[in-house]
């Protein structure tokens, strides 16, 4: 039995909980709130605040919970214990179990919008809901004709998506989390999918079942950069 930090997304607390709470391991998570790879400078230096922290303790390794995340995690470097990392560019792969299964149904279907559990509890996800609530803000801000034109130029990058899919691991209310993923999708004028989450990966991660092809290990030391191939990460 091993003793893990983690440094997780909060997107991803009920799955990295419900899988933690089945191992021999003992953890202990540390969730940093969604949104951050948005600003991957704060985001590095968030997650490395938490590591330099976590290195005092009596740690076997730290698991970060983060894949390439618009390089958020590019820079971000070992101390005196090994990191430990999923090979993804995000967390959608690790929902899926895999970044095959993600790039096959990328390539599948372009233009794809990823919900989850996670997602829909910590983001205002793009859809009616979302709209109202920035028109609202804009409009108590600048007036009805201002917001209507800064409405358009904020909602040019939803032209970019054409399918809402939703990640099910039955966590949560998972059919409310589904009807909210398709009245989103109805009222964008989007398909809907869901696909059926598989914990593989992430199960891996929290057992240390850590071959090379999906998971990347940085001994102390050593930095994170981004591979630019398939194997995403790697360490130097």
């Amino acid at each position: 039995m091993s003793k893990f930090y983690i440094i997780s997304c909060h997107v991803l607390w009920r799955e990295i909980s419900f899988l933690a709470a089945r191992s021999r391991h003992t953890f202990l998570p540390h969730f940093l709130k969604q949104g951050l790879h948005n600003t991957p400078d704060i985001l590095r230096q968030e997650v490395q605040t938490a590591i330099d922290a976590a290195d005092k303790g009596e740690y076997d390794a730290i698991l970060i919970g983060y894949g390439l995340c618009g390089k958020g995690i590019e820079g971000v470097r070992a101390r005196s214990k090994p990191l430990v990392l999923m090979r993804g560019h995000d967390c959608i792969t690790f929902l899926l179990g895999s970044k095959e299964r993600y790039q096959e149904y990328f390539d599948a279907y372009p233009g794809t919008y990823w919900f989850s559990p996670g997602w829909i509890e910590t983001t205002l996800m793009p859809g009616k809901e979302r709209y109202e609530k920035i028109y609202n803000s804009y409009r108590e801000k600048y007036g009805e004709e201002a917001a209507e034109y800064l409405m358009e130029s904020e909602q040019s990058w939803v032209k970019q998506y054409r399918r809402a899919v939703y990640v099910d691991w039955g966590m949560g209310d998972s059919p409310a989390c589904q009807e909210y993923t398709r009245q989103c999708a109805e009222w964008l004028g989007w398909d809907m999918d869901c696909l059926a989450g598989n914990p593989r990966l992430m199960a891996d991660f929290l057992e240390s079942n850590w071959d090379e092809e999906n998971f990347l290990i940085v001994q102390p030391g050593k930095t994170i950069f981004a591979s630019h191939d398939k194997s995403v990460l790697r360490a130097e």
